[in-house]
């Protein structure tokens, strides 16, 4: 077994942080050397997350200036700290490692490493980038439409963009689609994060559904930019998301009008290509079902072609594949290991 790569995460009390650190008990590879946090500095983490008592009993919340002096010569830094805060410390953390002579890798799940510039950034967030020029040390894709060439740190494109990325990627690199998309998307309730929101409360939540932010959202740019970036081409998302009564995963549907000439079994075709070496994006052949991918990294996707319309089907869970799974499974390519260390367990049949 390789020596093990000691992680700092930031911003690791909320959901993403705690999911994180749960699929990093099982990782053979990857230990947390320190669970950043402001607000609950000093407190056990299983005190924060019960559910992980036992996994990390000697783990305590912590800030970026006590880091341990153990890190070695590398390490991986995850981030899950919120938009317009992530940028800021994950400048100062890979100031730490620089001047301590430690390689770091970052994945930041955040939004704030997802453009290509700050102007961009700042224009869909309205906020000043914390740590513009760190920005052209990353990238913003999936695993799975990488290139050999490994990016050195990886702002993950989030838990709606993996559903729209899988499922538009397959299309944009041949050109098989109208490039003008229509995405209908639901989300669990964990998908706005640990602070309680009206939106949130589950009487407001319970037996409920409502769409919000219809055709203005702010990750339809960022899934465009991302495209553009790795396709060449220009594309118009029309996403049109919706709070579901459940507490995790996404379920959603993209429309598209395929370009004359194209046909069902070119469509399928290009979809199995495209995923035919990644390990977990899965077609199938009915519409998939939320509870067979919750708890787990992988993504189920369905394909239905009639007369010229194309609709594409998405299951994953928002928190695993689109969050701290994917985010591992970034840092087991960014380290050399295979993409499904520590990811492998299947999911709970009934939840």
């Amino acid at each position: 077994m390789p020596e093990a790569i000691p992680a700092i995460v930031l911003g690791g009390s909320g959901y993403v942080g705690g999911e994180l650190l749960r699929l990093l008990a099982s990782h053979p590879c990857i230990r947390p050397a320190a669970v950043v946090s402001r607000s609950r500095r000093r407190e056990p983490v299983e005190a924060v997350f019960p559910n992980l008592l036992g996994a990390w009993p000697e783990l305590r919340f912590t800030s970026l200036d006590e880091l341990p002096d153990t890190l070695g010569d590398r390490c991986a830094i995850f981030s899950t700290a919120a938009h317009g805060a992530s940028a800021r410390l994950v400048d100062r953390a890979l100031g730490i490692c620089e001047e301590r002579h430690c390689a770091a890798s970052v994945v930041d799940v955040s939004a704030d490493f997802r453009f290509r510039d700050a102007d961009a950034y700042e224009g869909v967030y309205g906020l000043e980038h914390g740590a513009p020029d760190r920005m052209p040390m990353f990238r913003s894709l999936l695993p799975e439409h990488a290139t050999t060439r490994k990016p050195r740190h990886v702002g993950h494109p989030g838990c709606f963009a993996t559903g729209m990325l899988l499922a538009s990627m397959p299309l944009m690199r041949p050109g098989l689609v109208d490039p003008g998309l229509m995405v209908s998307a639901v989300t669990g309730s964990t998908g706005a994060g640990r602070v309680p929101r009206p939106t949130t409360h589950h009487p407001t939540r319970h037996a409920n559904m409502f769409a919000y932010k219809p055709l203005a959202h702010r990750h339809a740019p960022e899934v465009e930019g991302i495209l553009r970036a790795l396709t060449g081409r220009g594309v118009r998302l029309h996403f049109v998301p919706a709070s579901g009564p459940f507490a995790r995963g996404i379920y959603m549907v993209m429309h598209g009008r395929l370009l004359d000439g194209v046909d069902a079994r070119q469509v399928r075709n290009a979809y199995a290509d495209h995923y035919a070496k990644a390990p977990f994006v899965h077609l199938v052949d009915v519409p998939p079902r939320l509870k067979d991918v919750v708890g787990s990294n992988h993504a189920h996707l369905a394909i239905a072609v009639n007369r010229g319309a194309l609709a594409v089907t998405v299951a994953l869970d928002n928190l695993v594949k689109g969050a701290a799974g994917g985010a591992i499974q970034w840092m087991n390519v960014l380290h050399g290991l295979p993409e499904t260390t520590g990811l492998t367990a299947p999911p709970p049949a009934w939840i």
